[in-house]
């Protein structure tokens, strides 16, 4: 089925290059960019107090977002080449200590994140962006530390900091569906 072209579309191709250009950043900014950063491992940020994640964390969590914005405008077809582009793309821009981990965690995680958000993205589109990026961040994390770092030291926060992300955007889809039912009765 051919996609046309409109604003919804165009909407829908401007996630998708958001979500594909999360991945070099969410792989540069793990090893470069925290508040602490470790000899041989990632650089940290806080996620909540006392609580420290490797700092692409916000950027996966970004990811897991923008991939159901693409689902929503493109459709699920879009989304897959969204998923296989940035596993590629992972795999070019990871460090090469961590392109099997980097590679592993996003692929499934990604596709974690549309099993969880397909079936409940018509009825509950706030209650899917969030189920879903959790399942989608506890996926990527565990894979992740695991084949990386050897790990799972960080996995609360690593899983905390994607929920973040997750609940902010959720709870702004929330306020913008009603405001519009609340204008659309008025």
């Amino acid at each position: 089925m051919p996609l046309k072209l409109n604003a919804n579309s165009a909407l829908g191709f401007l996630y998708f290059i958001l979500f594909i250009f999360t991945i070099p950043a969410m792989n540069w900014i793990v090893m470069h960019v925290g508040t602490v950063c470790e000899p041989n491992g990632p650089c940290l940020i806080p996620v909540w107090p006392g609580i420290m994640a490797p700092s692409g964390v916000l950027m996966a969590g970004c990811a897991l977002v923008l991939r159901n914005g693409v689902q929503v405008k493109l459709g699920i077809r879009w989304s897959i080449y969204a998923i296989l582009i940035g596993t590629a793309l992972s795999a070019i821009f990871s460090q090469p200590s961590l392109v099997l981990a980097s590679v592993l965690a996003f692929l499934f995680s990604e596709f974690a994140d549309l099993a969880v958000y397909t079936p409940l993205r018509r009825k509950w589109p706030a209650w899917a962006i969030m189920f879903s990026g959790l399942a989608g961040s506890v996926v990527d994390s565990m894979i992740f530390l695991s084949i990386a770092f050897g790990s799972i030291e960080f996995l609360v926060g690593q899983v905390l900091g994607k929920f973040w992300m997750s609940l902010i955007v959720a709870a702004l889809i929330g306020f913008v569906r009603s405001r519009k039912k609340a204008q659309r009765q008025a």
